[in-house]
């Protein structure tokens, strides 16, 4: 049975974890904190395909990823008996002008290339929600791949599907590589870039700020919504979540005026959004790589380590797709990275 470490008890590091002891090996998952303390812990869990147009590896890879989640998540319930909040609801967005819906003609015919039949884009004047924002020219754009995943929750059955397979969680322990031997998969986010740069000396990435909010309000079959800027999406467990921020200058960690803002924007945009009670405010670093796909693959210098981080803002819809091609490599030595994703660069 193979034996492999992994430091980081976020998205990547659990789903990795949880795909690793599926298919028979040993985990041990290290985290600093507690699950979900870092970027993973937010609340809003919109899991939003890449634009359709321009197609690259890192779409094809998120569309992989983005269809290969109802079984995935379907499979962390059956183990864990727990929830995860994943429902492919789809999404809206308002169409402001009649120029947006005439730009938007190459982005609807290269979905209808790209994305499966039953899940394409159109144009619809009469979408069924409750949460319907208002439109300038009465047109929405309607997408049937978008879904939805209540964060915290996903992240608690990933927990306890792995310790169901036998896999071990230590939480509160501060893992460094030059003290760890063996197959180690570091997937600790900020920290975990931090460390890597300094290890290859060169900037592997960055924090961003970002915040969000939960509300306190049910609408758990309506599509999510993205309209100025704004992603609001209804859960299933009657909250809805809102957000979020991208900062990259920022004074402190905890949630201020610009998380109220987008609160105040949200309930212009959905009105029925207006007196739902705030339930939880969330403000977190999202590890953000320099080349703005993840970094995959096996650490330069550093024998039997390697790395899965920088999933900014797309962590969550990645990640089935990256955890089978983290495990394919670990336990099969079988290497699907793409070349955009890999982690290459010299040894210190």
């Amino acid at each position: 049975m193979t034996s492999i470490t992994i430091i980081g008890g976020g998205i990547f590091g659990l789903t990795c974890g949880w795909e690793l002891c599926r298919r028979g090996a040993r985990v041990r998952v290290i985290e600093a904190g507690r699950i979900g303390a870092g970027s993973s812990g937010g609340t809003v869990g919109a899991l939003a395909p890449h634009a359709p147009e321009n197609w690259n590896h890192k779409k094809a890879f998120q569309l992989d990823s983005l269809l290969m989640a109802p079984d995935f998540w379907t499979g962390v319930e059956a183990v864990s008996g727990r929830p995860t909040g994943y429902g492919r609801t789809g999404r809206l967005q308002p169409m402001p002008d009649p120029a947006m819906i005439e730009r938007l003609r190459d982005r609807i015919g290269a979905a209808g290339r790209r994305w499966p039949a039953h899940l394409q884009m159109r144009l619809t004047r009469s979408p069924e929600t409750p949460l319907l924002p208002a439109s300038p020219t009465g047109i929405w754009l309607e997408d049937r791949l978008t879904a939805r995943l209540n964060a915290r929750a996903a992240l608690a059955a990933l927990a306890t599907a792995i310790r169901a397979q036998g896999g071990e969680i230590v939480e509160g322990e501060t893992a460094h590589p030059d003290r760890i031997g063996g197959t180690v998969l570091w997937t600790a986010g900020i920290a975990g870039l931090e460390v890597l740069s300094e290890d290859l000396g060169r900037a592997m990435g960055k924090g961003v700020k970002g915040q969000s909010a939960l509300l306190d309000h049910a609408a758990p079959q309506a599509p999510q919504i993205f309209a100025d800027g704004l992603h609001i999406v209804p859960h299933a467990d009657g909250s809805t979540g809102i957000g979020s921020t991208s900062e990259t200058a920022f004074a402190h960690l905890e949630p201020d005026a610009q998380l109220d803002d987008i609160v105040a924007r949200a309930r212009r945009l959905c009105p029925a959004l207006a007196s739902a009670p705030v339930v939880d405010r969330w403000a977190g670093i999202r590890p953000r790589a320099t080349s703005r796909a993840p970094l995959l693959g096996p650490w330069p210098g550093r024998p039997g380590h390697h790395v899965a981080n920088g999933g900014f803002k797309i962590g969550f819809g990645m990640a089935p797709k990256i955890a089978q091609v983290m495990a394919d490599m670990l336990l099969d030595g079988h290497d699907t990275i793409p070349d955009d994703f890999r982690l290459t660069g010299a040894a210190r």
